[in-house]
């Protein structure tokens, strides 16, 4: 009798239990998805993270739509979405391709860029809340290659860097460093040599108008013919400038000073890199924000995921 009724009181208890479960299927599912976002803002935050690629500042290497896998791990991740990193032996290398915080983003609180964060990782990167008044995603993340590492100096010559490594007493051609050492990924160019010279005249009637000064017709011409350049190398148009404003104006140090960034280049001190975009002639990178701090580098990336044709690993 009394297994007779042990068994007939564990029965009913199983079946008071399975009513239960029956009755709550939203908590049921409301529990395995906390458990797969969890499991999902777990491996974004401190293993790999899907990104999208927003503009062409990396073509040919990456195109605009492009999805990729971004290795957060390997420069040691941040404890918690913007807040501290986690120490890791490794450091940006010359020739990674390199995510991180991009310097000139206005950020809209704390709170914000964490809730945009999660989101963004939640969904795989197919949702990013950070967008301006037009619509477009904002610019909180930058995917560009690591060309200077410490102890470089570098300066553009009529869009084509050259380097000074670090206790070399001569310039070298990036190009020529990169088919030295084997790099497949080319350096895109949008504006042809034979264009600098206008863009130069350009340059020089800017600094006329600036002045105050009539700009002569032949400056006058090359300003009209500027304006067809569809993607005009912003760097030689403000040196050819400058070198005008301080010709006029010795006596005022702050042509000087800014003629000087464009003369004698960027210093990348330690603790810090300079990231370019392979498409020169369209991006906004170190030249216009200087070197990046190590701190704020976030990951390298790994591998192109999507679209199927152009699924590979990155180099």
């Amino acid at each position: 009798m009394t297994e007779s009724f042990l068994t007939r009181r564990n029965k009913a208890r199983r079946i008071k239990k399975a009513k239960q479960k029956a009755k709550n299927p939203v908590l049921d599912w409301l529990e395995a998805f906390v458990w797969a976002a969890g499991m999902v803002l777990i491996a974004n935050q401190y293993l790999i993270q899907a990104y999208v690629i927003p503009s062409g500042s990396m073509i040919d290497t990456l195109l605009i739509g492009d999805r990729i896998f971004v290795n957060k791990l390997v420069y040691g991740p941040e404890l918690l979405p913007g807040i501290g990193k986690m120490p890791s032996p490794f450091s940006p290398e010359r020739n990674d391709i390199i995510i991180f915080e991009n310097p000139s983003y206005v950020s809209r609180g704390p709170i914000f860029d964490v809730a945009q964060r999660i989101i963004y990782m939640l969904t795989l990167s197919l949702v990013d809340i950070d967008r301006d008044e037009h619509g477009q995603p904002r610019a909180h993340f930058l995917i560009k290659r690591a060309v200077g590492v410490s102890g470089d100096r570098l300066v553009m010559e009529r869009g084509e860097m050259r380097i000074r490594f670090a206790g070399d007493d001569r310039w070298t051609d990036e190009r020529e460093f990169a088919a030295q050492r084997g790099w497949e990924h080319s350096i895109s160019r949008l504006m042809d040599a034979d264009q600098y010279p206008v863009l130069e005249m350009a340059g020089r009637a800017a600094a006329w108008h600036d002045l105050g000064m009539p700009i002569p017709e032949h400056l006058q011409a090359a300003v009209m013919a500027v304006n067809r350049i569809h993607f005009p190398d912003y760097l030689a148009h403000e040196r050819a400038r400058l070198e005008t404003l301080r010709s006029a104006l010795p006596h005022d140090r702050r042509y000087a000073i800014m003629h000087a960034r464009h003369s004698l280049g960027w210093y990348v001190p330690e603790g810090r890199i300079f990231p370019l975009g392979d498409n020169r002639d369209n991006s906004r990178d170190a030249r216009y924000f200087g070197p990046v701090q190590l701190s704020k580098v976030l990951g390298r990336g790994a591998v192109i995921y999507w679209p199927i044709r152009r699924i590979g690993a990155l180099r």
